[in-house]
């Protein structure tokens, strides 16, 4: 049995959750400390709407935005050579796209529950707003923020339908679990669609044991 699209599954979803993590974190930070409600609503809108967008939709803005005739996928061609469409670096773009928004909800939700208390107190003395971020609010919503990650890259881990649409599904490069399932049974195989099928359902159990630990955890903090 070929275990390529496994290995792609694992790598397309560790290099997606490196970049959703940080910027996930950043921008729910930025969103939490805006005052201004209106612009609050606005942005989090604009951040979250991959979230309720069908994943073929998300997928067809993303080939729109960086196919070979897309303004960004046509700049990498023109200046660098480089086609991003239908390259694994294609499901890496639509796995992060699609779980970047449960990255950033559940860092938003981690960072707006912090005490207002320990803030105040930092700001008496004399932190700065960064500083308090990474010293006072960072440690303390950590174990929401790690279980926002973990849950980020389950997302990632099981993304198809973005994936279809801006990779494609080439053997050996772009088809990933999900894809090795539904030409598993598009074919008829049966027999290796049930084993690619036990594999995402073990990895994403032990995804879910881990997001249960970072719970407890939170919750007995």
């Amino acid at each position: 049995m070929d275990l390529t699209p496994v290995l792609i599954s694992l790598k397309t979803a560790s290099a997606s959750i490196a970049a959703t993590f940080f910027l996930g974190l950043l921008l729910a930070e930025f969103v939490a400390s805006t005052r201004r409600r209106e612009l609050k609503m606005i942005l989090d809108g604009i951040l979250t709407l991959p979230l309720v967008l069908p994943p073929t939709v998300a997928g067809f803005f993303l080939l729109w935005i960086f196919g070979v005739r897309g303004p960004v996928g046509k700049f990498f061609v023109d200046l660098f050579g480089v086609k991003i469409a239908f390259s694994w670096a294609a499901t890496v773009l639509a796995s992060a796209a699609i779980s970047f928004p449960m990255m950033y909800r559940s860092a938003r939700g981690a960072l707006e529950q912090v005490d207002p208390n320990l803030l105040y107190a930092a700001r008496t003395l004399g932190m700065g707003e960064w500083t308090i971020f990474w010293k006072v609010s960072l440690p303390t919503a950590l174990p929401g923020i790690a279980s926002g990650a973990v849950l980020a890259f389950a997302r990632g881990l099981g993304e198809f339908g973005a994936t279809a649409m801006i990779a494609g599904n080439i053997a050996g490069k772009t088809r990933t679990l999900p894809l090795a399932i539904y030409s598993a049974v598009a074919a008829g195989d049966m027999n290796t669609a049930g084993v690619y099928v036990a594999i995402i359902v073990l990895l994403s159990f032990a995804v879910v044991a881990l997001m249960n630990y970072f719970t407890i955890h939170e919750r007995r903090k």
